[in-house]
Formats: structure tokens, C-alpha cells, sequence
């Protein structure tokens, strides 16, 4: 009996196994079993910001989004596949969708192409030319939709052979007056304020051109706080999260601290071929008046999809003083 129910444990781990290893897709383009250079993480900003950088661009209106999908780099023609079988759908003149036929309820989305496919046309994988990737883009935007949520192709199940040894890290970690993009000048804080913490991850894989070395969006954030000495008010909370799915596009700036920007960012009519900056709020509007003053310390882990850590802390003192409005004498 015992040799009996062993071997239906087997049977069941390699199916799973089986299971899990089916669900896998290839890369869209050639070679299809061989990883490429991302140059865009799912949930990295995406920022179009109105007004120009010198006047109030930063803090000003604009279109901000998280990106829904990874930036694969190909050069200009790269013949790009479908990673599943399925149906086309046209987005847009260069733009296409493929919902599949394999009871997963999945879409892909491939963006940036020359298109080569029609409405409605059933395509294989690994074998129609959806299209080619257009002049001057440099990549192919992949994006996975499982039923009705936006999904991390990254993600366990997603595409593969997927592989990164490279350690996400915490640039800064500063105490802000509530409303500001500066940090305190000093070490003692009062008042409303805001923690926020400069983080990125490196591509896995070198990214060919004007995009070599510009960061990419961490997996997953979280923090603790706690009084020295003291008790724990916050304790391993996450502050972004993008493993899976993605947050609503109105809580942007939720997630992003002000004074992001992504990687090649636009500000009114101009663009500027530099690194994105890539800040997150850790809690927005804290009134330290709700705390004992004394020494404090934020401890801030950052992850990548494949659970390639660091963490760093931050030690900062609160001082207000009672009898004034808000808590500072300044």
C-alpha cells in the first residue's frame, strides 16, 4: 500500500510538473529557446508630462501609465512569432492581438511592428510572421492578458528559458516634507512627511544602444519601521508589488514617489535620451506627531522576479515640538 500510494505521489508531482512546464511560452523571436535583452520591465513608469522639465514638469499634469508588458530588444526587421497559437486581432496599424485557443483564456499583445497578418487570421506559433520590428523602435513590446487581468510575462509559467543573477538595489531611502520632492536637510524630522525610497534593477542581459545601463523597475519593494530601542510600527509592508498583475493606472502616483521620470522621458514637446529615475512612495502624508519622538530606522528590501534581493536602512530622528501648529519650529 505504502509503495502503492509513493508512486501516485510521483505521478501526481510529474504532472503538475508537466502541467507547469506546458504553460511556458517561447520567446517571439528567433531563437525562440534562447533568452534576449529586456530593456523594459513590467510596471516600469511610463511618463509624458505636459509642461516643460525647467517649470513645473515634475509635479505638473501628463499622461502616467505602468508598463503593461516587456520591451524585448530586437533591431529594425527582426521577424517576430507568436509565443501561443491563436486568433489576430487588430489593435492598430501596427499593433496586433492573439487570443488563444487552448482553453487558457490568455491574449497576447505584440506592439512596434510592420504587420504581415489580417484580421482575424489564425496564426501558429513559432512559425506565421506576425511582422517585423518597425525603424527606430529597437524592440518588440510583448504584453500577456490572463482572463481580465494584464500579466507579468516574466512571471512563473510565462516565457522561458527566462534567467537573471543580477541584484536589484536601494539607491536612497529619504524622509520628505509632506508635499515636497526634497528631502529634510538634516537628519532630525518633523511634522507631515512622506518616505520614499530611490530604487532600480539592472537588465539581466546587456541592452545593445542608446538604452545600455538604463535602469529597470524592481520586482517587488517592501519596508518596516521602527523606533530604536523601541517598538515596531511597520513591519515588512509592501509598497510595490509587480509579480503578477499590474495596480489601476490611477494610483500612479501612489506607487511612484514625484520626481520620476522613465528612461528616455518626455517633458512637453522635448525628449531626453537619459536614465528614468525610478522613485517609490513608502507612506505619503505620516504625521510624526503620532510618534514618541526619538531615533527611527526604515528598512527597505527590494526583489527582483527571480528573488535576487537587497535591502538598505535609513536612521533619522524625530523632533517636534509641542505648543506650535504643525510640529516644526521652522
Amino acid at each position: 500500500m505504502r509503495l502503492r500510494l509513493s508512486l501516485l505521489l510521483a505521478c501526481c508531482i510529474a504532472a503538475l510538473v508537466a502541467a507547469t512546464a506546458a504553460s511556458a511560452y517561447p520567446w517571439p523571436i528567433k531563437p525562440f529557446n534562447k533568452q534576449h535583452p529586456i530593456r523594459g520591465n513590467f510596471g516600469d513608469p511610463r511618463t509624458l508630462f505636459r509642461n516643460t522639465m525647467l517649470t513645473d514638469g515634475l509635479q505638473g499634469p501628463g499622461t502616467f501609465l505602468f508598463h503593461n508588458g516587456i520591451d524585448i530588444t530586437a533591431p529594425e526587421g527582426t521577424p517576430v512569432y507568436p509565443v501561443v497559437s491563436g486568433t489576430v486581432h487588430l489593435i492598430d496599424g501596427t499593433a496586433i492581438s492573439v487570443r488563444t485557443r487552448d482553453g487558457t483564456d490568455r491574449v497576447f499583445q505584440y506592439y512596434h511592428l510592420i504587420l504581415k497578418v489580417r484580421d482575424g487570421q489564425y496564426v501558429v506559433a513559432r512559425k506565421t510572421v506576425l511582422g517585423t520590428v518597425m525603424h527606430a523602435y529597437g524592440h518588440v513590446h510583448l504584453s500577456e492578458i490572463r482572463g481580465t487581468h494584464v500579466w507579468n510575462p516574466l512571471a512563473r509559467g510565462g516565457i522561458a528559458p527566462y534567467h537573471d543573477h543580477t541584484v536589484p538595489q536601494v539607491r536612497a531611502i529619504n524622509v520628505r516634507p509632506a508635499g515636497s520632492l526634497l528631502p529634510f536637510d538634516t537628519e532630525t524630522v518633523c511634522g507631515s512627511v512622506s518616505f520614499v525610497v530611490a530604487a532600480d534593477d539592472a537588465a539581466p542581459m546587456a541592452v545593445p544602444g542608446s538604452y545600455a545601463g538604463f535602469p529597470l523597475s524592481p520586482a517587488l519593494i517592501t519596508w518596516s519601521l521602527a523606533r530604536i530601542g523601541g517598538m515596531t510600527y511597520v513591519n515588512d509592508v509592501t509598497a510595490a508589488d509587480f509579480r503578477t498583475t499590474l495596480p489601476i493606472s490611477r494610483d500612479f502616483w501612489s506607487i511612484y514617489a514625484r520626481g520620476s521620470y522613465q528612461n528616455s522621458p518626455r517633458f512637453s514637446n522635448r525628449q531626453y535620451f537619459m536614465p528614468g529615475r525610478y522613485l517609490y512612495n513608502l507612506a505619503n502624508f505620516v504625521d510624526t506627531r503620532a510618534f514618541p519622538n526619538g531615533l527611527y530606522e526604515i528598512d527597505v528590501t527590494v526583489a527582483d522576479m527571480r528573488g535576487n534581493s537587497s535591502d538598505a536602512a535609513l536612521q533619522f530622528k524625530i523632533e517636534n515640538r509641542a505648543g506650535t501648529e504643525t510640529g516644526c519650529t521652522r
